[in-house]
């Protein structure tokens, strides 16, 4: 098989195209290198089985090269993270939705089945535990930035539904929920790899707000395992599954952990989300996902521990120093 992985570059993407590659498939990853690193693709940049393209999703033309030639493509590339949103929203929304249609439309000329990666911001302010495919989306008014994101991954989970119904491509979308590990950055707000690096460094280890907010943290190789395994299902077209894992844990629990696993004195300081974000920054309670679905499907279920990724996490950034 000839995968495409666009974003491939990125954190998740570039552990999806080395599994890939290690099952013995081909896989071509195109990335504009914005937030993604080649160093991410370390592993496998000489493998006969990788062609790395430097280019945009946005860009038409590329997009219907590279899917022309795919057996498979799965979505990757967009602008994530709370702060870079928040910082360059005209961006993130046109790379997000923009890049969506232009994969669509080219996948579709040949049927070429496609993985959409969605997220769980798509469910927005609703705190119910924990929370199905099927649950309502609530949302915040659109003067608050921070809820753009949830609305351009729901637009592109329509457009991958609407090519799924009108054109009968395969399409599969994957609610990714707060994956986490090796590579992840910590420059546009990603909590875990911002913990490490500053109980590493010996600075304050910041908690937003009161701590008492609650994720479920899915280790990236449980994440990828599920998305491989739901790609290969046909009978996961046309849906729509959340990958993450049923485990809740505080904010303020997995700084505590953080410090203790690194062995570090950096204390940890509370900090408001109007000086963190912006003044009326609204976040979420709990979110927790239910992954039943998935697992009824496909067998599979999360099953690597948050201190193994926390331990696996330290390990790479003091080992790379990158962060």
């Amino acid at each position: 098989m000839r995968a495409l992985v666009t974003g491939g570059a990125g954190f998740i993407g570039s552990h999806l195209a080395e599994t890939l590659l290690g099952e013995g498939h081909e896989v071509v990853v195109l990335d504009d290198l914005s937030t993604g690193r080649v160093e991410n693709l370390q592993a496998v940049l000489g493998h006969a089985g990788l062609s790395l393209v430097e280019g945009s999703v946005t860009d038409e033309a590329l997009v219907e090269k590279l899917c022309g030639g795919a057996d498979l493509v799965y979505h990757l590339a967009a602008a994530v993270g709370v702060r870079l949103i928040l910082e360059r929203p005209v961006e993130t929304i046109a790379t997000n939705i923009v890049g969506a249609e232009v994969v669509l439309r080219a996948a579709a000329r040949d049927g070429t089945p496609v993985v959409l990666a969605s997220s769980s911001e798509v469910y927005g302010k609703n705190d119910r535990v924990p929370l199905s495919e099927e649950d309502d989306r609530i949302l915040g008014p659109t003067t608050k930035s921070r809820w753009s994101y949830a609305c351009a991954k729901a637009i592109d989970e329509f457009l991958g539904l609407a090519y799924h119904r009108e054109h009968g491509l395969p399409v599969v979308i994957l609610r990714l929920f707060n994956t986490v590990g090796p590579r992840q950055t910590g420059r546009y707000g990603m909590v875990l790899p911002r913990f490490v690096r500053q109980a590493l460094e010996g600075q304050p280890i910041t908690v937003y707000g009161d701590g008492q907010q609650t994720r479920s943290f899915t280790d990236v190789d449980d994440a990828v395992r599920m998305m491989i395994a739901l790609s290969k299902s046909p009978a996961a077209a046309g849906q729509v599954f959340n990958v993450g894992t049923p485990h809740e844990v505080t904010i303020a629990e997995v700084a505590r952990r953080v410090q203790a696993l690194t062995g570090s004195d950096s204390p940890i300081r509370h900090v408001p989300y109007e000086e963190a974000y912006q003044p009326g920054f609204e976040d979420l309670r709990r979110r927790v996902p239910d992954v039943s679905k998935a697992e009824r499907l496909i067998g599979f279920r999360p099953r690597i521990a948050l201190d193994e990724t926390l331990e696996r996490v330290i390990r790479f950034l003091r080992e790379t120093g990158r962060s």
